[in-house]
């Protein structure tokens, strides 16, 4: 089997017959043009993996040739060999979309990385990556296994979602025994939290977690004299994060971090949480006319704007802020072309819920269920949302600002496929990740229960009430009507529940490189 079609064009093709021996003896089938034209009815007639073109022939020249190369094979990639150094020759090459180009005269060496690198690729990469996930494995085992810190864990799942990220670019085992490694990390992690969750809620040395983000990032920026936008991208992963970054790359510097997300990993717990600087439970004690129930109709996320004041008003912070919810496109628009605003405030706190939307969406749409169909499609929307959204628009505007900009999250989510029973009354919650109520049925072995919710600084609608959040890929299905529900809601992204992708979000402070 040949390693690739290559049309080679040169007027002077007869001087490179050692060139050509050397490619067929590497197992490539080379055809030769000495012209252009000759070059372009090859290519109307058959179809080639890479053209190597000479810049400089006579009649139709290599850049005239190159245009119409493309016209008739728009994919082939064109490797231009030249003479001629000038930059505005390279210039024009690059702009009419070459592959690579090769300064002549050229040696066997160069020709063989130029087709390795544009034919070869990918199956090069995956062979490395998975070469190198192997390898990693038992390393990444063994660390699962050990007694980790909150920082350990962090660093982990970092490795964990770069590995995911390289392997989702390849077919093969690599990509299951994986997502294999992630259950075994999930599992240890759901223990590590039933160990160390309660304890941290009253430590100062607590790792970073939702009510600490405006104190420990936000305050200390306002106290260097910087202005602080907050960006709050909710139902924000790491991943995701990691599939928008190259979009930012051009325009700013950042720092990559992550912190703990509270229980339950849910908007209306975690979020308030962030811009209160308090526990579910304290926000119901201290403001109670900005706390909503589970049971409560009212939207639990309307009073956003006022915990931020109150907040500032409990460390005596004078400085005045702008709060924006951007949910659409048009709200988006509408702030870009207001954006003084933004500059007139020391703190601007936005909050974005496309992600949030899309999750559910997920749910409840087949057709985009269908376009998200596993995790790198699900990235791959996210990525395709950011670079075609206002909100793209929006941070190039903010390039040119002087303010640190954080972006972070209240939760993440992860993709369900494992149902546990869970019985209870019409009263409990319907969320499929966590579950409060009176009297509930479960199996303990298969949630993280939480009894006595004031130990967890969690509001109780009634003396009786118990939390339980779902582990691992598992989510709450009840007995009545469950084949039906569990076909419904298996291999959906839900929030609420304790595991990597849900607990420990991204925290990026990106500053913009014009500074």
């Amino acid at each position: 089997m040949t390693n690739g079609r290559l049309l080679w064009v040169d007027d002077e093709i007869d001087l490179l017959k050692a060139h050509i021996l050397f490619l067929e003896k590497k197992n490539y089938e080379v055809t030769t043009a000495s012209n252009g034209n000759d070059a372009l009815d090859l290519c109307r007639a058959q179809r080639f993996d890479l053209i190597l073109l000479d810049e400089n022939m006579p009649g139709l020249s290599g850049l005239e040739t190159l245009s119409h190369i493309k016209e008739i094979q728009p994919n082939v990639p064109v490797v231009m060999v030249t003479k001629n150094e000038e930059e505005d020759i390279m210039d024009q090459a690059i702009g009419s979309k070459i592959a690579d180009y090769l300064i002549k005269p050229v040696r066997p060496s160069q020709i063989l990385l130029v087709l390795k690198k544009n034919i070869h690729e990918r199956e090069i990469r995956a062979e490395v990556t998975q070469t190198g996930y192997r390898q990693d494995f038992s390393r990444i085992g063994m660390q699962i296994s050990e007694n980790l810190s909150a920082d350990e864990w962090m660093e982990l799942y970092k490795r964990l979602v770069r590995w995911e990220l390289e392997l989702s670019e390849t077919e093969g085992a690599m990509s299951e025994m994986l997502q294999m490694q992630k259950e075994e990390a999930n599992a240890a992690f759901a223990k590590f939290v039933r160990k160390n969750y309660e304890g941290w809620l009253t430590a100062d040395d607590r790792p970073m977690m939702s009510p600490d983000v405006f104190k420990r990032c936000v305050f200390p920026r306002l106290s260097a004299g910087r202005k602080v936008l907050l960006l709050v991208l909710d139902n924000f992963r790491f991943d995701q994060w990691r599939a928008i970054s190259a979009e930012l790359a051009d325009d700013f510097d950042c720092d990559e971090n992550l912190y703990f997300s509270i229980l339950p990993t849910a908007t209306q717990y975690a979020r308030n949480a962030i811009f209160a600087g308090l526990m579910p439970l304290k926000i119901r004690e201290m403001y109670p006319e900005l706390w909503v129930d589970e049971d409560e109709d009212e939207g639990k996320n309307l009073n956003e704007e006022m915990l931020i004041r109150r907040h500032l008003e409990r460390y005596r912070r004078k400085e005045t802020f702008t709060y924006h919810k951007l949910n659409d496109s048009v709200a988006a628009e509408r702030l870009l072309s207001q954006l003084s605003i933004l500059e007139q405030s020391p703190l601007n706190v936005l909050v974005i819920n496309f992600i949030d939307m899309l999750s559910h969406a997920r749910t409840e749409s087949r057709m985009v269920r269908e376009l998200a169909a596993n995790e790198a499609a699900y990235r791959s929307i996210t990525q395709s949302w950011f670079r075609h959204s206002a909100i793209k628009n929006l941070f190039r505007a903010l390039a040119a600002f002087d303010h640190d900009i954080i972006i972070t999250t209240d939760h993440g989510s992860i993709r369900v496929d494992t149902p546990t029973k869970v019985m209870g009354d019409r009263n409990v919650n319907t969320n499929l990740r966590y579950k409060l109520g009176k009297s509930l049925g479960y199996n303990t072995k298969e949630v993280f229960e939480c009894r006595e919710p004031k130990r967890f600084l969690l509001p109780a609608p009634n003396l009786s009430t118990t939390y339980i959040f779902a582990t691992g890929a598992r989510f709450f299905a009840y007995p009545n009507n469950y084949n039906h529900y569990v076909q419904y809601y298996r291999d959906t992204f839900q929030h609420g529940g304790v595991s990597l992708e849900e607990m420990l979000v991204p925290l990026i402070t990106l500053r913009p490189k014009k500074r």
